[in-house]
């Protein structure tokens, strides 16, 4: 390696393969350091980049920058930004110093690099996404981090409402607390919640929505014609937002079973079904499996995507079945009542108001199941979207989807942040939460984090304890 007294003096930042793979333009993060790629990254990327995911585009595209630095100077020698960054491709030291691990491994011939620089005097610092590489570091006194240039830490995630506590006689005012003092202090962002509380009984709330030029107004559930409701606070808050024309994307955050993909289904039937909002409800999920994949699924694309979206099923069917059997009881009382005088429109708005089943739907083209894998391109005009378990996609598979927004069309963003099933993204990193933290503020946007389990007590006793 060539090594001047100029970059002597500079810190070095060496990165790990996986960094590339997260943000292929890490390379420019570190403005005016001395950033080192070593060569067996190079190597690990020219593997990677024969995938079709996301981690393939990612391997291409930093080899692809890589290239384009090649023309503006020696890589081996580094290549100097107009920022004063220095970009270097490091080759492995004629005489390294032994380190206890084994050279076999690629990611223990990354560290040999960084250690050899660290003992010529180099201020070296090791930037991975690999916990257990950054304890190998760590042993070998090389000071190493994790790489945050879209970090979003789990205490300060935008979760798209405040809490505010008041007294039983206050929360029944007019005004249960000064507006204004409340939007400085807070600071609130367009489209943010204000869920005030009764000190002795969180059960009591009253919600109100914050709007940049309007203020703060307050939320009530709307009136629907089947017997499905919002059951806290939160709930209200979503399908609040949901129901509003002018909010265009929303990410809905939560654990599993505080309702995120039963109250997506509700609004978006709602809209499309009686209020003719949107054409269709456009519903996707990505392809990633829990546990160990059970291989080759024979079929065509809808057969093999109807094992993914069985809990798209689920839910379908039991609001189905709610809405469908409220209606036969309406039915009922109208037929008894109509020898009273009852009028038949009364009757033909509740028979309008039943579900058929969801394979119907499709049938008739009001609802469509997608693969997520083959949205690139696409236009979605008029469309209610739903892209489930988003918090298992990057940030550039976000883009890629959001961008397909064509007009009149919303997109609901869902997902569980703390259950990542994807290698490379964990909750800083994963599309869901960058993009609530991005488009915060945005007056199109609105998010929700959703913390109260309504499935079972069995399933709350488990977000709990396990």
């Amino acid at each position: 390696m060539v090594m001047t007294a100029e970059n002597k003096s500079k810190k070095i930042y060496i990165l790990d393969t996986n960094v590339l793979i997260q943000d292929p333009m890490a390379i420019f993060a570190f403005k005016g350091a001395w950033v080192g790629i070593p060569t067996i990254v190079i190597e690990e990327c020219d593997r990677l980049k024969k995938e079709g995911t996301d981690r393939g585009r990612n391997a291409r595209e930093a080899v692809r920058q890589l290239d384009e630095l090649r023309h503006k100077g020696s890589l081996s020698k580094g290549v100097t930004l107009e920022d004063g960054t220095v970009i270097q491709v490091l080759l492995p030291s004629a005489k390294s110093a032994a380190i206890p691990f084994s050279l076999d491994k690629e990611d223990n011939q990354i560290l040999q690099i960084a250690f050899d620089l660290k003992e010529q005097g180099y201020d070296v610092q090791f930037i991975s996404k690999d916990l257990n590489a950054r304890v190998k570091a760590d042993a070998l006194h090389i000071t190493t981090d994790d790489y945050l240039s879209k970090y979003v830490s789990e205490e300060e995630f935008y979760k798209g409402w405040i809490r505010v506590s008041v007294s039983a006689d206050k929360l029944r005012s007019e005004h249960p607390v000064d507006f204004s003092e409340i939007t400085k202090k807070y600071e609130l962002a367009d489209n943010e919640f204000v869920l005030i509380e009764n000190a002795d009984d969180a059960n009591d709330f009253r919600i109100f929505r914050y709007r940049v030029g309007d203020g703060l107004k307050e939320v009530l559930d709307p009136s629907l014609p089947w017997p499905l409701h919002t059951r806290n606070a939160q709930q209200a808050m979503a399908f609040n937002l949901m129901l509003d024309p002018d909010v265009q994307l929303i990410t809905l955050l939560g654990p599993a079973g505080t309702g995120k993909t039963f109250l997506t289904l509700v609004a978006g039937l709602y809209q499309i079904l009686l209020q003719a909002t949107y054409e269709k409800m456009m519903i996707a999920r990505p392809i990633m499996p829990l546990g160990k994949d059970i291989g080759y699924v024979p079929g065509t694309i809808e057969e093999k995507l109807h094992a993914w979206m069985l809990p798209i099923y689920d839910n379908m069917e039991f609001i189905i079945h709610e809405v469908n059997t409220h209606t036969q009881f309406a039915e009922r009382e109208i037929s008894y009542g109509r020898r009273k005088g009852k009028g038949r429109k009364h009757q033909r708005d509740i028979v309008s108001s039943s579900l058929v089943p969801l394979d119907e739907l499709i049938y008739q083209g009001k609802v469509s199941l997608e693969a997520i894998t083959y949205m690139r391109g696409r236009s979605l005009p008029y469309q209610f979207v739903l892209i489930d378990e988003a918090q298992n996609l990057t940030p550039h598979e976000i883009k890629t989807l959001v961008s397909r927004a064509g007009e009149g069309s919303k997109i609901i963003l869902a997902g569980d942040p703390y259950q990542i099933d994807t290698p490379y993204l964990d909750f800083s990193s994963n599309g869901l939460v960058y993009t609530s933290e991005k488009f915060k503020g945005q007056k199109l946007f609105g998010s929700v984090f959703l913390e109260i389990s309504e499935r079972s007590e069995l399933s709350k006793l488990a977000g709990k304890l396990l």
